[in-house]
């Protein structure tokens, strides 16, 4: 019995000495150092030295002020003013005379120049700007007569007689150039101080006159007139010049053709004289523009 109590103490103590003898397992731990690095600016006064900078003296401005070219003319003023603030429409008559030239009148007259006078009305707008402006004009001319062919006076060589389609008899009696002239234009204007240079586009159409004695009745007693009918193209060039607030001066320079020319009668299917020929008629007026609006 205590032979048993010795061993088991013996292995006891044995057995307390081996897992003394153990090693055991140690815990490590890993710190991780982290170093955040900033940049930091410094603001740091630097002397400057001062530069010699030139400037150009306030004596030369003085000059420029008062220089002759800066001296604003009062009228001139006062017309942009009242052009700038007056951009409606503008309207006004015209009258004057004028001279013209036609080829196919020149051989019978002699080169002579007919003569007229004319009378107008006209509206202008500006666009764009001031002082550019459309203007619409209608005018009627009453040319007087260069030559006249009278049948009952003397031979010219109209005389004799005619014959319409239908083989009715028409007998020549008088025709001369005198005319009236209706003239519709569209100008563009352009104004620089008083002075208003212009170009324009025009149709127009003259009423000429042929007496002939035709049948009435189955008897050649009535007199009647053929006329001409066709309105004719052109251009214009010219000016105005203005001489007071509400008047103008104009000189105009008109050129248009003539094609086919023919005078006809409403009784009648027929065209006298018709040609195929195309004429040229030129003309120079001069008249005096009102203006009715302010």
């Amino acid at each position: 019995m205590l032979l048993r109590k010795i061993i088991l103490l013996f292995s006891v103590i044995v057995f307390a000495q081996t897992f003394a003898q153990r090693k055991k397992t140690d815990t490590v731990y890993v710190y991780e150092k982290v170093i955040v690095y900033d940049t930091i600016y410094l603001e740091k006064a630097i002397r400057l030295k001062p530069a010699f900078l030139t400037f150009s003296p306030l004596q030369i401005q003085h000059k420029e002020i008062n220089s002759k070219h800066q001296i604003v003319d009062k009228t001139e003023l006062e017309e942009l003013i009242k052009k700038t603030s007056n951009t409606g429409f503008k309207y006004g008559i015209q009258g004057g005379i004028g001279f013209k030239n036609a080829n196919w009148a020149e051989n019978i007259s002699g080169k002579q120049q007919q003569f007229a006078q004319n009378l107008g009305i006209w509206i202008s707008k500006s666009i764009i700007n001031p002082n550019f402006s459309l203007m619409l004009s209608a005018n009627v001319f009453h040319w007087n007569s260069t030559f006249d062919l009278d049948a009952n006076r003397e031979e010219t060589y109209l005389n004799g007689f005619y014959f319409s389609e239908n083989n009715q008899p028409l007998l020549f009696q008088r025709f001369n150039n005198k005319h009236y002239e209706y003239v519709v234009q569209l100008k563009a204007i352009y104004e620089w101080r008083k002075i208003r240079p212009f170009v324009g586009f025009l149709a127009n159409k003259n009423i000429y006159k042929m007496q002939f004695l035709v049948p009435e009745n189955n008897i050649l007693n009535k007199l009647d007139d053929f006329k001409t009918n066709k309105i004719n193209f052109g251009y214009s060039l010219g000016f105005q010049y203005r001489i007071f607030s509400r008047f103008m001066i104009d000189l105009e320079y008109q050129h248009y053709k003539i094609r086919n020319l023919s005078l006809k009668n409403s009784s009648f299917d027929f065209d006298i004289f018709k040609t195929n020929n195309t004429f040229a008629e030129r003309k120079i007026s001069l008249g005096i523009s009102y203006f009715i609006s302010k």
